[in-house]
């Protein structure tokens, strides 16, 4: 579902590039499934978030179906600068799903780092940094069909156990004209280990294009540390964002002002009562007690929750 402001959102299309020239480091909300979509981001942006991702869409899926872009693809003219990520395999798919979102987006982000065992399987996601001429070649269909050249096309990547590898991908891919590429610092077999800062840095000092920095940030200390730590422009975060959405505000826990702002953005979009729920979940884990969790996590309806969060917040 696109806004009606189809001339508004257009007038209003910045260069997201340019977000890395602004003098300070980028502050991203990451792509994360069934959580950053449009309210979410809505209410990230209000709390100093430069740039916002989409959930993770399958973009034959979105290609061939109206129901699919309906249901997976929700923006307005307030939800910019804006990147639509996309899994494919494909040139020419990935080419058609992003000429859908060109008008009412600021870029496309190919994934390439999903671990899952679905995406690596079908053929998309993190399997793809094993793949450097199909990630060039899907890069180069989406360079040459999407005729604005201000439209941004982005690679989120995972890095290999060799990373002369990871390198060589990467300058494949600037090669080919990817406007930035974010790295997340596992390799595809890990899951919580510690985050490879030092092969960040390495992939940064090795490319001229910017590099966005990825995994365990969870404070705005964090990220200025791991800013300052890989020299990455940009860094993305997202269960730090899911547990606290005023994080890149420099807020060490989720304040009452934010979860009131969750509250309404979250009925005036409409949001579905189990990821409204999921989110106030998230954001109010670190500042309530077993007993308040064991209540309030089992609530079942969006009234008990409003109810709850009024007797015992005054939101």
């Amino acid at each position: 579902m696109i806004s009606d402001a189809i001339e508004t959102t257009q007038c209003q299309r910045k260069d997201p590039v340019d977000l890395f020239h602004s003098g300070h480091f980028v502050k991203i909300c990451a792509p994360m499934v069934r959580y950053s979509k449009l309210a979410f981001r809505t209410l990230v942006r209000k709390y100093n978030c430069d740039l916002c991702y989409t959930p993770m869409i399958v973009a034959a899926d979105f290609v061939r179906s109206l129901k699919a872009r309906d249901s997976e693809f929700t923006t307005n003219e307030g939800d910019r600068p804006l990147i639509v990520q996309f899994a494919a395999k494909e040139p020419q798919i990935l080419s058609d799903a992003a000429r859908i979102v060109c008008p009412f987006a600021d870029g496309i982000d190919l994934n390439c780092g999903c671990p899952q065992r679905w995406a690596m399987a079908e053929g998309y996601g993190a399997c793809l940094i094993n793949k450097p001429e199909l990630v060039q070649d899907m890069v180069r269909h989406v360079r040459n069909q999407v005729e604005n050249p201000r439209f941004s096309v982005s690679i989120k990547i995972r890095i290999h156990d060799d990373l002369k590898r990871t390198v060589d991908l990467c300058r494949k891919a600037e090669a080919t004209g990817v406007s930035w590429i974010t790295v997340h610092g596992r390799n595809v077999e890990e899951r919580h280990q510690p985050v490879h800062y030092d092969a960040i840095k390495i992939i940064k000092q090795n490319v001229s294009i910017p590099i966005v920095a990825n995994g365990d940030i969870k404070t705005l200390k964090d990220a200025e540390n791991i800013h300052h730590m890989t020299e990455a422009d940009g860094v993305m975060v997202a269960r730090g964002l899911l547990a606290n959405p005023a994080m890149f505000a420099g807020y060490e826990e989720t304040p009452l002002k934010c979860i009131k702002d969750w509250v309404n953005i979250a009925l005036e979009h409409g949001t579905p009562f189990t990821c409204f729920h999921h989110h106030l979940m998230y954001m109010m884990e670190r500042i309530t007690s077993k007993q308040e969790k064991r209540v309030f996590n089992v609530l079942s309806s969006t009234s008990a929750v409003l109810d709850y969060l009024s007797d015992h917040y005054g939101v």
